[in-house]
C-alpha cells in the first residue's frame, strides 16, 4: 500500500485550498492540453486511477460516457468526491492503484491525473493498465515532470545576478523522494523520461504524445506568476494506445 498522505489532516487541509481543488478541471493549468488529447467519450468505459475529488469523472459523465469507475486510496478524497457528485453512473471505489484489484476490463480509456508519481512499481502499474484496456484503448496520464521530481532539494534558487534557477541534480538516480508539501515526509517516486516511455513500450503501449507542459501566452497574460514554468516544466503528459 502506498503512503496515504491525502488522509493526513494537515496535508488534506492544505490540499483543499489549491486552485485545482477549489475550481476543478478548469482551474488546472494543464487541462486545456489534456482536453485536446482525450478521445470522444460518448459511450466510453472509463477507469480513473487516482480520481481525487472526481472532477474529471463528473465531466466525463456529461460527455456521454457509459461507465466510469473511479479509484483512489484516500477516504478523504472519495468522501468529498461523493459529496460533489450527483450521478449514479460514477462508481467511486477505494483502493491502491499500484495493486489494482477490480474485476472489470476492456476499458476504452484509462485516465490518471497527478497520481502515478506516488506509485513505486511502475512496471506492474503499466502491466495492469494494459490488461484493463481493450486493444486500441487509450491511456492519458499527467504526472510530475522528471525535471521537477529529480532534485534532492526541490526549491528555486537564486544566482548571483538574481535569476531564479531550478537546481536539477540526481536525474538518473531514480527512486523515492521525500518532500515537504503542506506537511513533511511526503513520499513520491522520481523516474527519468526514458523510464516512463520505455516502461509503456515494454507493456504493449504505443506512445502517441509526450508533452512537457508550460503555460502558453494566453495563460501567462492571465497568470504572470507562472512565467518560471517556462524555465522548468512541472508536468509531463503522456498519451498512449494499447496494442497487441
Amino acid at each position: 500500500m502506498p503512503q496515504n498522505i491525502y488522509d493526513d489532516d494537515e496535508f488534506y487541509a492544505g490540499y483543499q485550498q489549491l486552485p485545482r481543488s477549489v475550481g476543478g478541471l478548469h482551474a488546472a493549468p494543464e487541462w486545456p492540453v489534456v482536453h485536446e488529447l482525450l478521445p470522444d467519450l460518448a459511450g466510453a468505459k472509463i477507469l480513473d486511477l487516482g480520481c481525487g475529488f472526481g472532477a474529471f469523472d463528473r465531466w466525463a459523465a456529461r460527455q456521454g460516457a457509459e461507465q466510469i469507475i473511479a479509484v483512489d486510496v484516500s477516504s478523504n478524497m472519495l468522501k468529498r468526491a461523493r459529496e460533489l457528485t450527483d450521478n449514479s453512473l460514477i462508481d467511486y471505489r477505494q483502493g491502491d492503484i499500484g495493486a489494482l484489484d477490480i474485476p472489470e476490463s476492456e476499458f476504452d480509456l484509462i485516465y490518471s491525473a497527478l497520481a502515478i508519481h506516488y506509485i513505486e512499481d511502475l512496471h506492474t502499474l503499466c502491466q495492469t493498465m494494459r490488461a484493463k484496456l481493450r486493444e486500441g484503448g487509450q491511456l492519458i496520464a499527467t504526472l510530475e515532470h522528471p525535471i521537477f521530481s529529480a532534485p534532492r532539494h526541490d526549491q528555486w534558487q537564486t544566482d548571483a545576478q538574481g535569476n531564479k534557477i531550478w537546481p536539477l541534480d540526481g536525474y538518473l538516480r531514480e527512486g523515492a523522494r521525500t518532500r515537504s508539501w503542506f506537511t513533511d515526509g511526503v513520499i513520491k517516486y522520481h523516474r527519468s523520461t526514458e523510464t516512463y516511455v520505455n516502461t509503456l513500450l515494454d507493456n504493449s503501449f504505443r506512445l502517441n504524445r509526450l508533452i512537457e507542459w508550460g503555460p502558453d501566452e494566453h495563460q501567462l497574460a492571465q497568470h504572470p506568476e507562472w512565467a518560471c514554468e517556462r524555465d522548468r516544466p512541472m508536468f509531463m503528459i503522456l498519451a498512449a494506445t494499447a496494442v497487441l
